[in-house]
Parts: C-alpha cells; structure tokens; sequence
C-alpha cells in the first residue's frame, strides 16, 4: 500500500469514528486506538505534505499560528428571531400565520433554543469550505480553523444526497461541564469568569489561537439548512435528512399541528431543560413548510415565519442566613451569601455573590431575609430581590459591609472608581500570601509540578515559604516528612521547582502577579524590556509607548516595583536562576533599525500576519501604535485599509509603506 493509500483510509476510517463517536453517540473502538491512528495519520501527513487536506481528521487539532479574522459577506443575511415572552404572545403569532396563509393548513416545527454563539456553515462537494459567525447579520467573521477544531461538525459529509452547495446553520456551545471548569482555572487565578457558556462560547471562537480552542471542547447544535437544491419542502425533514449526513440535529424537534401542541412543547421544556447539558433560553417555533416561509416573508428585522418563545430566569426563594468576606491574591474583598438550600438549574444552591457594598446597599439586606436568588444563564447564583412582606419581629440585622480585612484585620479601601474594598496588606496578609504563591505556580504560570494551594498551605503553616522566592530554596529533607509528604512527594517538588527555571521570561513574568498584567501583557512588556531590571526602572511615558499599555496597567507596573519587599523577592527570583530576562535567541534577533519608530498596521497581509509584523516591529527597535497621529513615522498597509486611516495619513503627511517595503526596510 502507498503513502497516499494508506493516508485516504485513514482519514476516512478516523471521519467515520469521529460520527460513531460525536454523533451518535456509538463508538466502536477505544480513545487510544483512536489517537494511535490519528497519530499515524500525523506522521505520514508530515513526511509528505504534498498529500495535505484542510480537511483531514488531523485539523481538529488546531494550530498555534495567529491569524488575524477576516470578514466574509452572508450569501443569505443571519436574521434575528422576534421575541416573545407568554403563551398569549405565542397565539398571536398562530393567528397572524393562519391569517395569512388563508385556507392552507399548516404544520409548525418546534425546536430548543440553544443558548450559544450562532455559525453559518458552507459545504461544497460534501466538505466543509469556510464557517462564519454571524457578525452584524449582513457580514461575519471566517472562523473556519476554529471551527474544524469542533468534534461535534462534520469537515466530510456521509453518504452522497447531499445537494452539491449548501448552507447550514445551528450555534456553538460550551457544555456545562466544560464551562464549569473553565471558571474554577479562572476563579483560581483570579481572573474575571465568564458570565455564562454563550459568552465563554463566543470568546473561545474568536480567539487566534485555535489549539486552544481545540482545548475548550465545544459542542454544537445544527438548526437550518439553506441552499438550492434542498432534499425536501419542510424544515423538519430537511434536518432529519441533513442528520444522516453526519450533522448534529437536536433529536428534540417536533413538528405541531395545534396551538395546544406547541403549549405542550413549551411546557415540557421549561422544566425539563434544566436536566440538558448544554444551555437553553427558550423554544424556536417555524413554519414547517419552505414554500410556505417564503409566502410569509420577512419584516426588515426578522422572518414572519418564525418566532422565539423565551424561558424565564430561574428564579428560587430561601433565606439569607449570614454574608462572609473572601480575600482574594489581589486584596479584592467579595461577600458572599450564605443560604438555605435550594434546588436552582439543575444544582443545589447554598451561596450567591453579593459584589460589592453597592449592591448590599442597594438590596436593603438583613440577615434573615427571604431572598430570590436567580440563576438565568450565569453560573453564578445572584440575589436579585428581597421579600420584604416577608419580614416580621425575628428579622436579623442590617448587613453593613465590613471596615477591616477579615484575614488580617487591616483597614479596607476602596480606590477611585472601583467598586470593590481592597485590604492594601500584600505582604502581611496570609490569604494575599498564599494566593499570590498559587498564581506563580500555576499551569499558565511557572507549571510547578507537585504543588497546589493545599500544599502550599501547608509550607505556609509551617514557615517554609513567605514569598514566591523561598519556594527555590526549599529542600528535599525540610519537606520530608510533613503531612502527606513522602520520598517520592518531595522528589517530585523539588524536581519540579528546578524545572521551572526553564520557563521563559514572558510566562516568568505574569507569574508575578502584579495587577492587571495578565499574559498578553506579560508577552508585550517581556519583548519590549530585556530584563526585569529595565522593566522595573521604567518611567510611565516609557510604559504608555509600548502597544496596548495604558495608563491604568503602567501606574501598576510602577506601583508594584516602588515597593522594597517586592524589588528584594524579584532580585532572588534573578539569583536563584528564574529567568526574568530575554533569552540569547530573543536577543540576537533584536536591532535597532526602527529604533523608536511609532507604527500603525492597517489592513490584510499575505506574506506574515498581523501579530507576526507586531512582533517583528518590536524585535527591530519600534513601538506598535494603534492610531496615526501627528507622531506616527509609518503606516504598514495591507490590502484593503480602513479608509478613515488612509485618509488621515495621507492628510498628516505619514509615508505609507507595503509589506514588501517594510521587510527591506528590516533588512
């Protein structure tokens, strides 16, 4: 057998698993067998690229290269639905679609309204060839790597009915579980959560980096099929038809011939879509017949051939029993309220966040009080109002936010347009402490093997770590015989402790906790400083020059460094072999050919991407601005510039120059 043999039966035994597996929920071989094929699959793809197939089971994978979105117009506009909240709502519609088709009968399909991000998905000769958010309706993003990454769509149709050029649409999901986990990594490195799956869904889409979003494990859930040549006139069967196909249609649909049935529907769902693993917020209803959707029409906003029937937020009632005050690594103070209780969304709910003393003032809350707690979509439970009829002569008193921290007991502030307390602590406060030790070893962070906030803990407890610093003169023997730390334990941190001075200065540097730099700015101010030292000498301008800095994140870098017992732990991170400085690579490839030059970079380019030519400015001495002003020395343009950009340029007088002359210009 060939290379190219062996390559086709691969890729097409892997497409068959993947619908066995996704779709129908069937396997037929286990997860290794799987990867051991797909693995095979990779290694033969490598040793001959001629054979390559954007399609092939292997792009589920996703790549790390950055690629800037470019949009693409709707062969058919992403209308939206017309919302409507009752039942009685629910009959005018029937009426209006009964008026209107005078004496034909009619048949409605009933569908769940999938809570996620929506996609239109174009197939040409039974394979997927590009995917598009919805965007403003008339044009949207090209997600189509992204997308590939999604188990749950087919990028090779079964059978051959198919029409040859089609379009269907459905939305992108993030399960439950996955989002659940999302939010614990986050809520562990204190990073702002995520609302609910529809925007972790969203967000995951559009990030450049679509390993990662192969990462997130996200699902979806096709809802129309648009083209030509379809199978059949009505919705319903079209679906049916397209799940034979290899496209994940809801087995939840039906189709209505009475009003009463449609209540039925709607009834059944309201409660039974809290057992679903993926969210919902309402229930589609469609004209069934395709002939007759186009009878119907469209308003200049949406079809009146369909309407979207909302859920309510779950709402539940059970009693405020006490508020309590968590310190987070940041010093941010969060209350929190402690319930009876109560069944909410599929889960038993016993705390809700309150924010911040704004929203406790506003509440008017006492300890005692019978409370609503609502749930709708965020994964988080909120207390949204307080029955007050309920109130009698036991009622406890006023919740009054507290004055001190309650780890350390120093007094709380609040800065200038925040809403939240801080206890300003860092170095005294045990919770503080441990929190900003749990952020440096982090995955994303230094990746410290063995360690985790319980072992970290512990070390505190037993005076062996103060500091990120101490964690690099920690002994095998000091560890030895602590709690739940044996021979193999100890090896395994102190292994891990060593590992981690491989980390680059980047992942080095975020791991430092200090307010507002998250990764990407790590990355940026890592390119733009050689060392930490450079970095912590910096003046503000300095700070503010360099791309996506503003003031807020360079008044912390400032603050972070003005402070003697973190410039003291830093330089022990440098003495202990941490590497908070470029590595020789990085440096080698540095000059100083645009040294300070400001530079604009507009429109789309061929020969690197966006964030490439970001990066190679920044290697060559210049500063990546995002607007032109009387300052900027260049445009770098691309094809298709923005033309307020051109037209601003050319006014000020700024040299516009090609991707051509830019690389001469860097040699």
């Amino acid at each position: 057998m060939t290379a190219k043999d062996r390559i086709d039966e691969l890729r097409k035994y892997l497409h068959q698993q993947n619908y066995k597996y996704y779709i129908l929920n069937q396997p037929e071989i286990s997860d290794k067998e799987f990867d051991d094929l797909l693995k095979e699959l990779q290694d033969l793809e490598k040793k001959n690229p001629q054979y390559d197939d954007p399609n092939s089971p292997t792009h589920r994978i996703g790549s790390d290269i950055d690629k800037r979105f470019t949009q693409k117009e709707h062969k058919y506009p992403m209308l939206s639905l017309a919302n409507t909240y009752s039942e009685t709502e629910v009959a005018e519609f029937y009426e209006r679609v009964k008026k209107a088709l005078g004496s034909q009968p009619f048949e409605l399909c009933c569908e769940l309204k999938f809570d996620g991000t929506s996609i239109s998905l174009t197939y040409q000769h039974g394979k997927l060839v590009e995917a598009v958010t919805r965007g403003d309706g008339t044009r949207g993003d090209m997600v189509t790597d992204n997308v590939k990454t999604i188990r749950t769509i087919p990028l090779v149709l079964n059978g051959d009915n198919y029409p040859d050029e089609f379009e269907i649409r459905g939305e992108i999901l993030m399960p439950w579980v996955v989002f659940e986990e999302l939010n614990a990594e986050k809520e562990a490195r204190e990073e702002p959560l995520f609302a609910n799956p529809r925007n972790a869904a969203s967000g995951t889409l559009k990030l450049q980096n679509s390993s990662v979003v192969a990462s997130r494990k996200l699902d979806a859930y096709l809802y129309y099929l648009l083209g030509e040549n379809l199978p059949y006139d009505g919705h319903y069967e079209n679906l049916e038809e397209a799940s034979k196909w290899g496209f994940k249609i809801s087995s939840e649909m039906r189709k209505c011939k009475t009003l009463q049935e449609v209540y039925d529907f709607i009834r059944y769902w309201d409660t039974a879509r809290k057992d679903l693993p993926v969210a919902t917020d309402g229930i589609v209803i469609k004209v069934n017949s395709i002939a007759q959707q186009e009878g119907l029409g469209y308003t200049a906003k949406s079809p009146r051939w369909a309407i979207a029937y909302k859920f309510q937020a779950e709402e539940a009632r059970t009693r405020l029993n006490e508020v309590t005050y968590q310190v987070g690594r940041t010093g941010a103070i969060t209350p929190v309220a402690n319930l009876d209780a109560v069944q909410l969304s599929g889960t038993v709910v016993r705390r809700a966040s309150l924010h911040n003393e704004d929203i406790i003032r506003g509440l008017d809350l006492h300890i005692g009080d019978m409370v609503y707690v609502e749930k709708g979509g965020e994964i988080i439970p909120k207390i949204t109002a307080v029955d007050t009829d309920a109130r009698d002569e036991h009622l406890g008193p006023k919740v009054e936010f507290i004055k001190k921290c309650p780890e350390c007991g120093t007094d709380l502030v609040r800065y200038e347009g925040e809403a939240a307390h801080y206890c300003p602590n860092e170095t005294g406060c045990p919770t503080q402490i441990k929190g900003r030790i749990v952020h440096f070893i982090s995955r994303r962070a230094m990746n410290i093997d063995g360690l985790g906030p319980e072992t970290v803990d512990l070390f505190y407890r037993e005076g062996l770590l103060h500091n990120a610093a101490d964690l690099y003169q920690l002994t095998k023997e000091q560890i030895l015989g602590l709690e739940r730390m044996g021979d193999t334990s100890a090896n395994n941190i102190i292994k891990g402790i060593e590992e981690s001075k491989k980390v680059p200065f980047a992942r080095a540097l975020f791991a430092l906790g200090i307010r507002f730099v998250g990764e990407t700015v790590a990355k940026k101010l890592a390119k733009a400083f050689k060392n930490i030292g450079d970095l912590a000498k910096a003046s503000q301008e300095e700070l503010i020059s360099i791309d996506e800095i503003g003031e807020k994140i360079a008044e912390s870098i400032i603050n972070y460094f003005s402070k003697e017992e973190n410039r003291i732990m830093v330089q022990q991170l440098v003495e202990y072999g941490v590497q908070l400085h470029q590595n020789e690579e990085e440096v080698a490839n540095q000059t100083n050919k645009l040294e300070g030059a400001a530079i604009v970079i507009s429109g789309v380019f061929k020969i690197h991407s966006r964030n490439e030519y970001k990066a190679l400015i920044e290697q060559n001495g210049g500063r990546n601005v995002g607007s032109i002003s009387s300052k900027t020395d260049y445009v770098l343009a691309g094809e298709n510039m923005g033309p307020a950009k051109l037209e601003k340029a050319e006014k000020l007088g700024i040299k516009i120059i090609s991707e051509e002359e830019f690389l001469l210009l860097i040699g």
